[in-house]
């Protein structure tokens, strides 16, 4: 009874936050440093970016991977909170055609904070692409009440909390 009462209330408030953690290892930079406008404008929302170190990306949230691209340069995934993060490994990437790229999931699939999805050959994006730098958006933040930055510096992958978003 007292579940009834009580336990939805509880779960409402809660599921409105996500907390996004480090998808890369690397260092954290606002997204208006991101040497691209489309992101450095927050067209497609607001975030963050890193400059990763090494080439594995692993979810920062718990969810659904939503969307897979083809030349799995990128992954989108939603929270049960309705959060929507898109993590767009480097710039221009794109045009690489999906070489150097392996992704470990498929849309549909649900992840925890942690499970890898996509590894990558930094070397090769280095050589082959506009930056590294990976932006990590929260496409849908016109729904949300607030987006906040928690880290600052290097940051470690599935383990450093790097924005706290609340939805609306």
């Amino acid at each position: 009874m007292f579940k009834k009462l009580f336990g939805n209330k509880g779960n409402k408030t809660k599921s409105k936050e996500t907390t996004v953690l480090a998808p890369l290892s690397g260092n954290i930079l606002p997204i208006s440093e991101v040497p691209d406008p489309v992101f450095a404008q927050k067209m497609m929302g607001d975030g963050f970016a890193i400059e990763p170190s090494e080439g594995q990306v692993v979810s920062p949230v718990a969810g659904e991977v939503v969307q897979l691209f083809h030349t799995k340069h990128a992954v989108g995934l939603k929270t049960e909170a309705g959060t929507e993060v898109l993590i767009h490994i480097g710039l221009e990437t794109v045009a690489m055609e999906g070489e150097g790229f392996e992704a470990h999931v498929a849309q549909g699939d649900k992840v925890s904070v942690g499970t890898p999805l996509i590894t990558f050959d930094l070397a090769l994006i280095q050589e082959k692409a506009k930056s590294i730098i990976t932006p990590i958006v929260i496409t849908n933040s016109d729904a949300s009440e607030s987006f906040e930055i928690l880290a600052q510096g290097t940051v470690q992958k599935g383990e450093t909390a790097c924005a706290k978003v609340t939805m609306k």
